[in-house]
């Protein structure tokens, strides 16, 4: 239908536009091929997703869901499906689904942590942080209570702890206060989940864990500088030449290793933002956001692409109302698609998105 219909019914209905344009639209047919048990669909979607196949796995996660004989299938096809929208960034949707999953009943205790944890990190990536600060938190303190027992509730302890951390992290440019207590409490986290991580990735010889643990590592360096344990400088050097690792992220294997540098360049530039005065502000700042750019786009992380378009307008406008230069966006439609991208998936990022569009020159690619 037109948009105007579609929005017409919205209003008649009091629905949003977007739940009324899902149930209108026509999704392509399934084809289910006889004798395919859930198992093996199952297999086929783990595969999609260790290859990366986003759209595979949610294709996958699709006809998981047409064969779901039991609430327990469901909500596997279900957390499928949030994989799958998950690495493509439409974090909404991915917690639609897990919110979904976790409204059905019986679950096995092991499906209901997997979910739980995966909730966190899509709260965390929408920028969630009291939802997902808050789930972690519990998960945390049923760990405290008793042991993880397994490498499932092994990980999903060192995740826990992981998005605790961050999320008080991220707090801490809003403290007022407690900044100090709030730090504490993101160090105390975040070195606990690198420890975990680290053991994780020797035991289990899985070196995705000792990426995530290397996460950790960056963002306490950003939270030493707010304790006053790191010079803010000192940081920035540090950052500055484990970067040199991967100069050209083309040539760098994908994964959690490469990830966790472009998460560091986000911390160096967290630090910058706080810590640092002019030229070194916009040194730091300039050197870090290409470089999470150039990452991000390596791997297409959009939340990558969201904290390093944001710090980077940022840093514009910083440079204009100092010295009156405005530094002017020069974008390709390539990169007006990716800032529109992210400007979709991360609705705290459409202000900054327009104004980075609405100053923009944009050229046409050679």
């Amino acid at each position: 239908p037109k948009l105007d219909l579609v929005v017409a019914l919205a209003d008649a209905l009091d629905w949003n536009v977007g739940d009324v344009a899902q149930c209108v639209w026509e999704a392509p047919p399934l084809v289910l091929v006889p004798g395919e048990d859930f198992a093996a669909l199952d297999a086929q979607a783990i595969e999609a997703h260790r290859a990366g196949d986003w759209r595979g796995l949610i294709a996958g996660g699709r006809r998981l869901l047409a064969s779901a004989s039991t609430p327990a299938e469901r909500a596997r096809a279900l957390n499928r499906l949030s994989g799958g929208h998950d690495g493509l960034g439409r974090y909404s949707k991915s917690l639609e689904c897990l919110r979904d999953a976790l409204s059905l009943s019986p679950l096995t205790p092991q499906l209901e942590l997997m979910l739980r944890v995966n909730l966190v990190g899509a709260h965390y990536a929408l920028w969630h942080v009291i939802e997902a600060r808050a789930t972690a938190r519990e998960l945390v303190d049923r760990f405290e209570m008793r042991p993880p027992n397994g490498r499932v509730e092994r990980v999903a302890q060192a995740f826990s702890l992981m998005y605790r951390g961050h999320c008080a992290r991220r707090a801490i440019a809003s403290c007022t206060e407690d900044a100090q207590r709030t730090a504490n409490e993101a160090c105390a986290d975040l070195e606990r989940s690198g420890t975990l991580f680290s053991a994780l990735a020797r035991e289990l010889g899985d070196d995705s864990y000792g990426g995530v643990a290397n996460t950790c590592r960056g963002a306490l360096l950003e939270v030493h500088c707010t304790l006053g344990l790191l010079d803010p400088l000192d940081a920035v050097s540090t950052i500055t030449e484990a970067l040199g690792g991967v100069e050209d992220p083309l040539l760098a294997p994908p994964g959690d290793w490469l990830e966790s540098y472009g998460w560091w360049c986000i911390f160096g530039c967290n630090v910058a933002v706080r810590h640092l005065d002019d030229p070194h502000f916009h040194r730091a700042m300039a050197i870090f956001t290409n470089k999470a750019i150039e990452i991000a786009d390596r791997l297409g992380n959009w939340s990558l692409r969201e904290r390093a378009f944001s710090l980077e307008q940022m840093r514009r406008e910083r440079l204009e109302k100092s010295t009156g230069f405005e530094a002017e966006w020069i974008l390709d439609e390539e990169d007006v698609r990716t800032i529109a991208g992210t400007m979709g998936r991360f609705p705290s990022f459409r202000e900054t998105g327009w104004r980075i569009l609405a100053d923009a020159r944009i050229v046409e690619k050679v």
